[in-house]
């Protein structure tokens, strides 16, 4: 799996271009992320989020890419991701027919004293502490994308150290294939 790491998250233009989740199912050989980053750069889309991991077939990996950029162009993107050589399928998903999450790890400064507060917004958002120490705590919290924007925003009360965001997996609803 590719973890995408920020401490803090920069305000960039292309965050308020749409964002788009592709599913691509690809042989598991060298060189093909970068074939398909290529297709990416040249259309002038900027990856937000990149997941890669093998399927239940060593010789098959599943991407989910997090993708921004003019919604115009996206279809001849999906079809030029199709037509390399090592691509089965690229699927568009969306909200109504997928389920997509994301995992944070979030590390931050709490005292005996902030402790209580801690623990409430982590129990809030359906969170575990996966570690505590008696100066710091790193909490676990998986979702939707909001949920997770939220939860930053809650724990930035604390002084933060360090975050780490998985960026989204994402699933077909039903039996449709991903």
């Amino acid at each position: 799996m590719t973890i995408v790491t920020t401490d803090t998250p920069p305000e960039t233009p292309a965050q308020t271009s749409p964002v788009h989740t592709l599913s691509v199912f690809v042989n598991n050989k060298a060189g093909v992320l970068m074939r398909i980053c290529q297709i990416f750069a040249r259309r002038g889309y900027n990856i937000d989020s990149l997941v890669v991991s093998q399927g239940r077939d060593k010789f098959f990996s599943r991407m989910t890419i997090g993708i921004s950029g003019d919604p115009e162009g996206l279809e001849q993107i999906i079809l030029q991701v199709t037509k390399l050589v090592d691509v089965i399928h690229c699927l568009e998903h969306t909200k109504s027919d997928s389920v997509v999450k994301e995992l944070l790890l979030v590390k931050f400064l709490a005292s005996k004293a902030e402790r209580t507060e801690a623990l409430q917004i982590i129990d809030h958002y359906g969170g575990k502490t996966v570690d505590l120490t008696p100066e710091s705590m790193i909490a676990m919290i998986h979702g939707a994308s909001s949920k997770i924007d939220a939860a930053l925003t809650m724990f930035s009360q604390f002084e933060i150290i360090e975050t780490v965001r998985t960026g989204k997996v994402v699933m077909a609803r039903g039996e449709k294939a991903t």
